[in-house]
């Protein structure tokens, strides 16, 4: 009973190992559809930049106008409407792959080592994947946070340096600086351009310049929700919720703080 079942289990292993090779490849030809839809898009678009449809209607005259038509179809399809339904197949194909070959795997195993199957339902499966996707973008967030706090604290230290290295040097008055040599240079305080930056997130996400963490969190899952391109159909729905996240990358604990300790 028990080779029977190993047999089972190894063939189960194989139907797995099989549907992962044909969803890597329906992933792979999508994928590539998408980036030669961009490429000629691209393309297109050189063209017109340099005069392509003056000369098309130059030469053709009447009949240029009537492909013009046709052409930004075309613009349409390959720039706009493949790249966003591709990414989506794409995205789906990963979803399903994960399902797929996760459930046959855990079967697999079941019959081949006894091993307890992770999930009873093949829908949890897909549920996993979910959560590994969202820890996923969740990491990524943190590091681009993490880079962008060591960005700023760089660029605040380069400041304090110099500031100190011209006032042992030279004549320091407001930010202007004279040399050994008498000349004038200028360099300009990164609290500024942060201050900018800090005050204008906390306007995307509608809160106050005092707010506390806590508080952008909330404002951020509303605002996101709202703008999500997902849910709101709107033309700059995608932008706003690109915005939106940058805001809130910009807004973290550290930031909050700097500010605060500057105005």
């Amino acid at each position: 009973m028990d080779i029977f079942k190993k047999i089972l289990g190894n063939i189960i292993y194989g139907l797995g190992k099989l549907l992962d090779v044909i969803f890597q490849l329906l992933i792979s030809i999508t994928e590539l559809i998408v980036r030669i839809s961009s490429g000629i898009a691209r393309l297109v678009f050189g063209l017109i930049g340099i005069g392509g449809f003056f000369l098309l209607f130059l030469f053709l005259g009447p009949l240029g106008l009537i492909l013009l038509v046709p052409i930004m179809i075309l613009l349409i399809v390959l720039f706009i409407v493949i790249p966003i339904l591709g990414t989506k197949v794409i995205s789906y194909l990963k979803y399903r792959q994960y399902m797929v070959t996760q459930y046959l795997f855990d079967w697999a195993e079941y019959y081949i080592s006894g091993k307890k199957k992770a999930f009873d339902s093949f829908d949890k499966y897909g549920d996993k994947y979910k959560d590994m996707e969202e820890e996923k973008r969740r990491e990524e967030w943190r590091k681009r946070q993490e880079e962008q706090q060591k960005m700023w604290e760089e660029r605040f230290r380069q400041w304090y340096e110099y500031e100190n290295a011209q006032r042992s040097q030279g004549n320091y008055t407001g930010g202007n600086y004279y040399g050994n040599y008498g000349r004038q240079e200028s360099y300009v305080n990164p609290a500024i351009e942060f201050n900018k930056k800090y005050e204008e997130s906390c306007n995307i996400l509608g809160v106050g310049y005092d707010t506390d963490i806590y508080e952008v969190k909330l404002a951020y899952r509303k605002k996101a929700k709202e703008y999500h391109p997902d849910l709101n159909k709107s033309p700059n729905a995608t932008e706003m919720f690109q915005k939106i996240n940058a805001a809130y990358e910009f807004l973290s604990e550290g930031n909050i703080a700097r500010y605060k300790s500057y105005n």
